[in-house]
């Protein structure tokens, strides 16, 4: 499983990409959905809700188990992913595409979170 170079992962298995206009996507990995199993639901945090990066803001249910989703920054949502909402499959067969979650207008005061891994560091953290 590829990881893309271009993209920052959380320990929450969460990756985040970050555009010039300071807003962020973010969605869960490749690695994430496997152990998830077929995502069934998933409930989002609305638009303009605040997220406080490393604290849950929704959750995605499969056939497995109830998991948290996490925000690997803090800001304000700006979107949510509704073709994901309406097909959570997507959620597997595209983790890295069409199954992104939502978009994040990161805080004044907020960068990009000092703990966020390379894919390479990613790669190695779900390895051990």
């Amino acid at each position: 499983m590829s990881n893309p170079e271009q993209l920052r992962y959380s320990k929450e298995h969460e990756w985040l990409s970050t555009a010039d206009d300071g807003v962020a996507t973010v969605g869960i990995t490749q690695y994430a959905a496997n152990q998830l199993g077929d995502v069934v639901y998933i409930q989002l945090p609305e638009t303009g809700t605040a997220v406080t990066a490393g604290e849950p803001c929704g959750e995605l249910e499969s056939t497995k188990s109830v998991s948290d989703l996490y925000s690997p920054v803090s800001g304000t949502i700006t979107e949510v992913n509704q073709e994901v909402v309406d097909d959570p499959s997507l959620v597997n067969s595209e983790p890295f595409g069409d199954g992104w979650l939502f978009r994040v207008r990161a805080g004044e005061a907020a960068g990009e979170p000092a703990d966020l891994m390379t894919a390479d560091e990613y790669t190695a953290f779900t390895n051990e």
